[in-house]
C-alpha cells in the first residue's frame, strides 16, 4: 500500500543519514592514518583505504559500507513496509555518494549498492557478487567488474518481474556509472590498472 508523502520523506531521510556515515574516513582517522582523502584517488571507500596498507581496515570499511545499506533497508522496512524500504535504500546509496558531512563528496557506492540489494532481495546481491567475481577473474579490472555486475543486477530484476526494484537499481546503476566516469575513460584508453596494480583508482 502506497505511503503518505511525509512518510516517504522520513524514510529517505533516515536512509540518507545512515548511508552518509563515512566509515572509511572515520576508521582511518581513528587508526591514526590521517585523512584517507589525501591519498590515492581521494575516495573514502575500501579500495582507497587499502592504499594505507592496512588490509584489515579496508575490509572493515567494505563491510560497514555494505551493512549501512542493508541496515537502512531493514530498519525502515520494519515500520514502513516494502515501499519505505525501497526509498530508504535509495537514500542510503545517495548518502554514501553525496554525504552532507563531506560537502557531498563521497564514495563510488559499490559496497552500499550490494548492501541495499542484500536487504531488499538477497538473490540480487548474490548475482552482483557472482558476476563481479567472474569478470574480475577474467579481466582483473575492479571497475569493469562493478560496472558489469550492476548492469547484470538490473537485468536480473527485470527478468524476475520485480519492476519496482528494477527501476530502483536502474537508477542506482546509472549513478554508479556516473561516479565511475574516470574509470570508464581509462578503460577506453587502455590505461586502467588491473587488480593488484598500483595505479587503479576504482
Amino acid at each position: 500500500m502506497p505511503l503518505a508523502l511525509g512518510v516517504y520523506v522520513l524514510c529517505f531521510a533516515l536512509g540518507y543519514l545512515l548511508g552518509s556515515i563515512p566509515f572509511g574516513l572515520i576508521l582511518t582517522k581513528l587508526a591514526g592514518l590521517g585523512d584517507v582523502r589525501n591519498i590515492g584517488s581521494g575516495n573514502i571507500g575500501a579500495t582507497n583505504v587499502l592504499r594505507t596498507g592496512n588490509k584489515g581496515l579496508a575490509a572493515l570499511t567494505l563491510l560497514l559500507d555494505l551493512l549501512k545499506g542493508t541496515a537502512a533497508v531493514l530498519i525502515v522496512g520494519a515500520f514502513a513496509g516494502p515501499y519505505g524500504a525501497i526509498i530508504a535504500g535509495l537514500g542510503a546509496f545517495l548518502g554514501h555518494l553525496f554525504p552532507v558531512w563531506l560537502r557531498f563528496s563521497g564514495g563510488k557506492g559499490v559496497a552500499t549498492y550490494i548492501g541495499v540489494a542484500l536487504g531488499l532481495f538477497w538473490p540480487a546481491a548474490l548475482v552482483f557478487c557472482l558476476v563481479w567475481l567472474l569478470v574480475a577473474v577474467i579481466t582483473r579490472y575492479s571497475s569493469l567488474s562493478a560496472l558489469t555486475s550492476s548492469a547484470a543486477t538490473v537485468i536480473f530484476l527485470a527478468v524476475a518481474g520485480l519492476t519496482s526494484l528494477a527501476i530502483l537499481f536502474g537508477l542506482m546503476t546509472a549513478l554508479l556509472y556516473l561516479r565511475h566516469k574516470e574509470n570508464i575513460c581509462r578503460l577506453r584508453r587502455g590505461e586502467e590498472s588491473r587488480i593488484g596494480g598500483s595505479k587503479q583508482k576504482a
